[in-house]
């Protein structure tokens, strides 16, 4: 299984507590689909080094449902912008 991937998003915060939040677009090429991973990390240093770790998987229109306007929302939005941007070249049309 091939997964092409492009980071849209990542943040770290610490230095006791560490939080670590990563969104990434996905492309699975076997299977053709595409997606948005994210994952969340925590990591306690105070406790013994705990980590947590968690990831979702969620369809691109669910991902952008979500509330709020994060910086990988942001991101995603251009890439969509970019891929579908309107040229004024008619001659590639197909009728």
């Amino acid at each position: 299984m091939a997964l092409l991937k492009r980071e849209l998003y990542r943040q770290v915060k610490g230095p006791e507590v560490t939080h670590a939040d990563r969104c990434t677009l996905v492309f699975d090429t076997d299977a053709k689909n595409l997606y948005v991973e994210r994952e969340v990390a925590h990591l306690d240093a105070r406790v013994g080094g705990t980590i947590e770790m968690e990831t979702a998987i969620m369809d691109i229109a669910d991902y952008l449902k979500q509330g709020g306007q994060t910086a990988g929302h942001r991101e995603l939005w251009r890439l969509l912008r970019t891929l579908f941007k309107d040229t004024d070249d008619s001659d590639g049309l197909i009728n």
